[in-house]
């Protein structure tokens, strides 16, 4: 099994810890500048680091809210549920230094696929570090759709099982900042 690896970030100005086989969706599709995205090698989950932004009017639990409901609104999805929000632990975090507050949410939301009629449940794992000296709010997202029900013969797909929520953990935990001129001017 292919071991966790640090990943450069937006041009090498953060680090992230990402579970294996994580393939780059760069490397398949135009992506925003402001974002990272890497989809798992077999499943549809995938993971996504995000520069955003800071919404200076919206604070602690309700600030995880807003950008849970925000993705809700880009996705089109018919359907949004919180679950479950709590404040992560700074200590927890690689970012520590620069963070000053830090949300974890999970959630679903009912979307359709691109060209595809029928919408899904989709849980939605996010996590938002606050960082206010930079006017930017970080937001991680792991998306598990339901599994699919078409079963792919191959010894391969037994090998690499679905990512966890210690795979996501792991991701938000290590996150780096190297450059900060990322954020332009200070």
């Amino acid at each position: 099994m292919e071991p966790m690896r640090d990943y450069p970030l937006f041009g090498g100005a953060f680090s992230a810890t990402l579970p294996p086989r994580a393939i780059d969706v760069s490397d398949l599709r135009p992506v925003p500048d402001n974002q990272e995205v890497f989809c798992h090698h077999v499943t549809d989950q995938s993971l996504i680091v995000e520069l955003l932004e800071l919404q200076a009017h919206v604070q602690g639990e309700a600030a995880a809210r807003y950008h849970f409901e925000d993705v809700g609104g880009v996705q089109n999805a018919r359907a949004v549920q919180v679950e479950t929000v709590q404040p992560l632990l700074l200590e927890k975090l690689a970012l520590r230094g620069c963070c000053e507050e830090a949300w974890v949410l999970s959630g679903k939301q009912q979307v359709a696929k691109e060209n595809q009629q029928v919408a899904k449940d989709v849980t939605l794992h996010q996590a938002l570090l606050r960082l206010p000296q930079y006017q930017t709010d970080l937001l991680l997202t792991f998306n598990q759709p339901p599994p699919d029900n078409r079963s792919t013969p191959g010894s391969e797909n037994q090998s690499l099982p679905p990512w966890s929520l210690g795979d996501f953990e792991q991701l938000v935990t290590s996150l780096t900042l190297h450059d900060p001129n990322i954020f332009g001017p200070q």
